[in-house]
């Protein structure tokens, strides 16, 4: 399964935004990395759209071909284009397991669906781009349970905070949806509307 497999850090300087959700390492400055990354290029139009798109793949882990997909998909609904987008990353399961608090990172949440831990309404999904939907039931496998990364995700579950449209029922390592997320409710920082115009110019 296609992926971006490198430097998460350094990508998240070259776009000034912490991709990877409490990278230590990050550490924003007014400069991208690199030997000429003090130096500044003229911030084009089409530099713009292509930053926050790059934000928006990097951030959800999604490669060009499908982000695509996405944005046609997102395109063909009704109301926002941009809105509809952004809901249709955040509905992905690597995504929900993250913002549920059950994985530190998108990139652990992302192995712990491949590695099959999770059954979406009693049935095992381990494929990281399934999309939930509004009253879907997500389960950690019994056989799981006991496993350190959810050992480790019981004891520290107070201290994530989980988005209004997900319960999460740490001891029983539970996730209901309640509903799929408005704009309002996602958080990461993205202008989706500069994505719409780089992609509508194609």
């Amino acid at each position: 399964m296609a992926r971006y497999t490198g430097p998460m850090t350094k990508k998240s300087r070259r776009l000034g935004v912490d991709l990877v959700g409490g990278d230590k390492a990050f550490e924003r400055r007014p400069y991208p990395p690199g030997m000429h990354g003090r130096g500044r290029p003229k911030e084009s139009e089409y530099l713009l759209q292509l930053r926050e798109k790059q934000k928006a793949r990097y951030s959800y882990g999604v490669l060009e071909k499908q982000f695509r997909r996405y944005y046609e998909e997102a395109s063909r609904r009704s109301g926002k284009t941009g809105d509809n987008l952004l809901q249709i990353l955040e509905s992905r399961l690597d995504n929900v397991v993250y913002r549920s608090g059950l994985a530190r990172t998108r990139r652990q949440a992302r192995q712990l669906v491949v590695h099959g831990h999770f059954t979406v309404n009693g049935v095992k999904v381990n494929i990281p781009s399934y999309r939930v939907s509004a009253h879907d039931i997500i389960d950690v496998k019994a056989k799981s349970a006991e496993t350190t990364p959810f050992i480790i995700a019981r004891e520290t579950h107070a201290e994530r905070v989980v988005p209004a449209w997900l319960e999460v029922m740490p001891e029983r390592l539970r996730i209901l949806v309640h509903q799929l997320p408005t704009r309002q409710q996602i958080d990461t920082q993205v202008a989706e509307h500069l994505i719409v115009e780089l992609y509508s110019k194609n």
